[in-house]
């Protein structure tokens, strides 16, 4: 039998325990636990050997005796904030696929935007939910929480990843002619579309394109604010000759907005999404944007939350992928 750091969990000595892991790490089962429930009271390093030593064992956390233990519900809820209600699908799906088989049961909550925090202590005291999954547009000081499994579908590596996309968006523009490129952005409380809004000025400063402050507006992430900020958007003169939004909802805003300002899309405007949401397709023509595999992610998070993931926490994300449709084309 080999052993050092490729060994496993000797055979015949049944499923590995969180004694064993505690044994290998030379720490306590406390910090194991702490390790397990992603406590925030630990140095990476201690947290980076336990996570290795409960990889080599191949120790899988008990669910069942970790809700018993904080006297936890067997619920995963998912929390939004009714932005972007078209994503909403594709996460639940995504978060069944993953549970399924298991006793987890999927609870979805929504609270408002601008009491997140207070909305999402209330949900935790009332329902004791095992995890807590937060959607993009939602964004909370996880060390406010503690021990209460919090989890992001949109965790920083997805955030860099989508900041990184829109700068190749916007680069793609700029090479096939557009030197006037609008950005619409969205709510402020958000990650996601604060790592958006970098990528816009990231590649715009790369580029040496103007980045005045009348080139970027702000919305609420959905159709009306996104109708509203494109208006304003038309009012500069010289008018961009292309609009990025944050997502696909505010698109679909600035694409109406055009049909009744008489501009064209694309021929006279060109219009670009973020997220390929199903109305993105339905769209005519269809929305330029950038595909985000929230069901993919959905799942990842769910299995976090549940604790049925060991090792890595990685969320195994390619590049994000931009699909050129209907309404991007050259400048005419």
């Amino acid at each position: 039998m080999e052993t050092g750091a490729t060994s496993r969990h000797p055979a015949g000595m049944g499923k590995p325990t969180i004694n064993d892991v505690a044994r290998e790490a030379g720490v306590s089962k406390k910090t194991v636990s702490r390790v397990i429930n992603r406590s925030p009271l630990l140095g990476q390093q201690t947290r980076e050997r336990v996570e290795a030593v409960i990889a080599r064992l191949g120790y899988v956390p008990n669910p069942q005796a970790r809700a018993l233990a904080l006297r936890r519900n067997f619920t995963i809820a998912l929390v939004h904030d009714g932005t972007c209600d078209a994503l909403l699908p594709l996460a639940i799906r995504g978060m069944h696929d993953a549970l399924a088989g298991t006793e987890f049961a999927l609870l979805l909550h929504r609270i408002g935007a601008d009491s997140a925090a207070s909305d999402v202590r209330s949900l935790i005291e009332a329902h004791r939910p095992f995890g807590t999954l937060l959607m993009p547009s939602i964004a909370l000081d996880s060390l406010e929480f503690g021990d209460d499994n919090i989890v992001e579908i949109a965790t920083s590596e997805v955030r860099t990843a989508e900041r990184k996309a829109m700068e190749h968006v916007v680069t793609l523009l700029a090479g096939s002619g557009h030197s006037r490129i609008g950005f619409i952005g969205g709510p402020e409380h958000s990650k996601s579309a604060r790592a958006r809004e970098l990528g816009y000025l990231d590649a715009l400063a790369d580029l040496g394109l103007d980045r005045g402050a009348s080139l970027i507006t702000s919305s609420e992430g959905d159709f009306a604010s996104g109708l509203e900020a494109a208006r304003l958007l038309f009012e500069i003169s010289p008018r961009p000759t292309a609009i990025v939004a944050c997502n696909d909802e505010a698109a679909t805003g600035i694409i109406h907005a055009a049909s009744r300002a008489g501009i064209a899309v694309p021929n006279d405007l060109s219009v670009v999404g973020f997220d390929d949401s199903p109305a993105a397709r339905r769209l005519s023509p269809a929305l330029s944007t950038v595909a985000v595999p929230y069901e993919h992610l959905a799942g990842i998070a769910a299995t976090r939350a549940a604790n049925l993931q060991t090792g890595s926490t990685g969320t195994g994300l390619a590049p994000l992928r931009f699909i050129p449709r209907g309404t991007s084309a050259s400048p005419g």
